[in-house]
C-alpha cells in the first residue's frame, strides 16, 4: 500500500516494542520498518531506512534517548521523532525537545492517542502531552525569556496562527477556525519560523509559551 508512514520502534523491552507493533501493523495505513532496543542501533537503522516517524524511549542502556534523537535528526531531518516514555521531569524533556523531537507522549497514552500522534508525526505536527506541555512551558520560563520580542514582526494572521499551533492545533483544524485553507496555512508557518529563526512546530510553540503570548 503506497503512502504507508513507516515507523521505526526504539524501546530496550521486547515486549513494549512487540506491544507497539502489533498496534501499529494493525493499521492499514502503517508500517513498521524497524525495530531497535538501544540508541546506537535506533541511529543505525535510521540512516539505512529513512523512516517517517521515530517511536523513542528515553532510559536505555548506551546512548540515550535523549542523544540518539539527535543524532537522528542529523542524519534523516525529515524523519520526525516522537518520545514515548514514562518520565515526566524537566530533566528529560526540554533536552528531548532540544535535541529535535517533534513530539512527547507519556506510556499511559491510550491506543487511539498513539496512532492519532504517529499520523500527526507523519504530517509535521506536533502532540505533546498535556501535563508534559504545562512543565516545559514552566522550565523554558524565566529572567531568560525574550524581552525585545521578534513577535511583533509577524502580522495579526500570523499571531493567530502561532496561538493556534501552541495549542497543539493541526492545520486543518487551524484553517477551519481561521476559515482559510491549509495552504494558507503552510504558508503563514513557514513564515512565522522564518521570522522567529525557528526550525519547526515545536520550536514555535515553546516560542509562544515563553514569550507569554499563550498561557
Amino acid at each position: 500500500m503506497p503512502d504507508q508512514i513507516r515507523v521505526l520502534i526504539v524501546d530496550d523491552h521486547f515486549m513494549v516494542r512487540q506491544g507497539l507493533c502489533a498496534l501499529l501493523e494493525a493499521q492499514n495505513d502503517i508500517k513498521v520498518v524497524g525495530q531497535a532496543a538501544s540508541g546506537e542501533e535506533a541511529v543505525n537503522l535510521c540512516d539505512d531506512l529513512s523512516p517517517d516517524v521515530v517511536l523513542m524511549d528515553l532510559v536505555m542502556p548506551g546512548l540515550n534517548g535523549v542523544e540518539a534523537t539527535r543524532q537522528i535528526k542529523q542524519l534523516c531531518p525529515r524523519t520526525q521523532v516522537i518520545v514515548l516514555t514514562s518520565y515526566h521531569e524537566d530533566e528529560h524533556i526540554v533536552p528531548s525537545i532540544r535535541a529535535g523531537a517533534l513530539s512527547y507522549l507519556l506510556k499511559d497514552v491510550s491506543p487511539k492517542e498513539l496512532l492519532t500522534a504517529v499520523r500527526r508525526a507523519a504530517a509535521g505536527e506536533t502532540t505533546i502531552h498535556p501535563g508534559v506541555a504545562a512543565k516545559m512551558m514552566k522550565a523554558l520560563s524565566g529572567p531568560d525569556a525574550p524581552k525585545d520580542s521578534p513577535l511583533n514582526e509577524l502580522s495579526k494572521r500570523e499571531i493567530e496562527v502561532l496561538r493556534l499551533i501552541a495549542d497543539g492545533q493541526p492545520n486543518s483544524a487551524i484553517a477551519e477556525a481561521l476559515f482559510i485553507s491549509e495552504k494558507t496555512v503552510k504558508s503563514h508557518v513557514s513564515s512565522i519560523l522564518s521570522k522567529l529563526n525557528l526550525t519547526d512546530r515545536t520550536q514555535a510553540a515553546v516560542y509562544a509559551w515563553r514569550s507569554g503570548l499563550v498561557e
